[in-house]
């Protein structure tokens, strides 16, 4: 039920990013395509693989399919950090087809690390493989929001657009930066440290336990 109810959850939470007004407004504004980013990266992905979860766990092979979440997340890094680079992230703000593989590659590389993550039932070496893997998401998340946050130029000039709420173009692009760094590293330093936990916890409920 719990699976069922995230999956809804994950679909929903998609629709109203890429249905809503966050695409339009992300055209002008670098806060608002960084709320789109970590909408689908940190909140819509994590949801939609606990809730797949259930059907990927009864097939032959998923385990093998699903076990490397540090790769995963070195994949993540690149797909992440290849579209914030100025070419890129113009491309995807002006762009129509541009922005649509920009996010569709936001959301599969979010699965897929979610995936390997949330798969990790093999005690506490799997565990602690998906905890590493998602502190070091966190970490560089939190490094290109920081390196985003103190740029002095911006990194893309969309004319005919404004940033929100009356800001400046550089402190809409700040704003962006504090938001990743802030909740989308948050949301993976959490998942991480609640692996750690589990990592912990598993010699004691099961001491006999593989890796």
């Amino acid at each position: 039920m719990r699976h069922r109810v995230a999956l809804i959850a994950g679909l929903l939470m998609l629709v109203t990013l890429w249905a809503g007004p966050l695409p339009q407004m992300a055209r002008g504004s670098f806060a608002a395509h960084m709320l789109l980013h970590i909408g689908v990266v940190a909140i819509a992905a994590p949801l939609l693989a606990y809730g797949a979860l259930a059907l990927l766990v009864k097939r032959k092979g998923a385990a093998v399919m699903f076990a490397f979440p540090v790769a995963a997340s070195l994949l993540d890094l690149v797909v992440i950090w290849g579209w914030h680079t100025p070419l890129t992230h113009e491309a995807a703000r002006t762009i129509f087809a541009a922005r649509i593989a920009e996010q569709t590659s936001f959301l599969a590389v979010g699965l897929l690390l979610w995936l390997t993550v949330l798969a990790g039932n093999g005690g506490p070496a799997r565990y602690l493989a998906g905890a590493g893997a998602l502190l070091f998401t966190s970490m560089h998340m939190t490094l290109l929001g920081v390196l985003i946050g103190l740029m002095q130029t911006p990194i893309c000039i969309v004319p005919q657009t404004e940033p929100l709420f009356g800001l400046s173009l550089m402190a809409d692009q700040q704003l962006g930066g504090v938001l990743m760094l802030g909740f989308g590293g948050m949301v993976y330093l959490a998942g991480g440290l609640v692996l750690v936990g589990k990592a912990l916890r598993e010699p004691a409920a099961n001491p006999g336990s593989a890796g």
